[in-house]
């Protein structure tokens, strides 16, 4: 979207109940509505961290998803991002633990093992949601220019989905949408008027508001502010047209590449 995430970490939606009339006419005439499939074999996750040694166990992490985090190297869980905590552990040489909490609750693991020749890093994902659902992404980062161990710019152009994710579209009021993320629970209900509107949700602290508008008869644009007004990331949500697949490319603030999913219709 890392997961939350980097970029999947933060991508997600809800839904929101109608009257059956309007719910059904509103369904039959916008082509963007209906549940939605995620094709790993399709789609193209980038994702860019970096990492910055300030003596024997301090470093300053940059996830491209906030302000960067500096915390020693313990285990202990230390002040992060967004009202979380954030705690690195040494499992063994050349592997490090990575652990994200909200109030107490566990938001995602992750764990990182270097290469032989510390040009390669590999990162186990594990997002887990409010209702203890795991969401694995498999990084592979290659090492972009200087640094020694973990320390350095790490670029990942592959990562393997192994989850099951489903984006479901609905009705929201008269000319609205409402998206339903089946992994992060953030909820975003938004007129296509381009006005911001409160996202709700377990990751809200994160991607606190969202708004929507149409581009045309088949793509949509969709961008998500942070707590503090910043652009987090802009969405285009594109359909095919034989409206069989959603096609949606992310570009997150500070970030080069976008990541695109593509969707197919169920």
């Amino acid at each position: 979207m890392k997961f939350v995430p980097r970029t999947f970490r933060a991508i997600g939606l809800a839904a929101i109940s109608t009257t059956l009339a309007t719910s059904t006419l509103l369904a039959a005439s916008n082509p963007f509505v209906g549940d939605w499939k995620l094709d790993p074999t399709r789609s193209k996750l980038t994702d860019v961290m970096k990492v910055e040694r300030l003596n024997s166990n301090k470093y300053t992490f940059d996830f491209g998803v906030d302000s960067p985090e500096t915390i020693v190297i313990d285990g202990s869980d230390q002040s992060g991002v967004s009202g979380t905590t954030l705690s690195v552990s040494v499992e063994r040489p050349g592997a490090w633990k990575v652990v994200r909490k909200k109030d107490g609750r566990m938001l995602l693991t992750a764990n990182w093992k270097l290469s032989k020749d510390g040009n390669m890093l590999t990162d186990n994902f594990n997002q887990i949601s409010p209702n203890g659902a795991i969401s694995t992404v498999d990084y592979v980062y290659q090492r972009k220019g200087r640094g020694s161990g973990f320390a350095g710019t790490w670029v990942s152009t592959s990562a393997v989905v192994n989850f099951v994710y489903v984006l479901q579209i609905r009705p929201y009021e008269e000319d609205g949408l409402s998206i339903i993320n089946s992994s992060s629970q953030l909820t975003k209900n938004m007129k296509q008027d381009g006005k911001d509107y409160p996202n709700m949700g377990a990751n809200a602290a994160l991607v606190a508001a969202s708004s929507l508008r149409r581009l045309d008869e088949h793509t949509l644009e969709l961008t998500d502010k942070k707590s503090d007004g910043k652009v987090y990331d802009t969405q285009q949500i594109k359909l095919s047209s034989d409206l069989t697949a959603l096609t949606i490319s992310i570009r997150t603030a500070g970030r080069d590449e976008p990541n695109v999913f593509v969707f197919e219709r169920q």
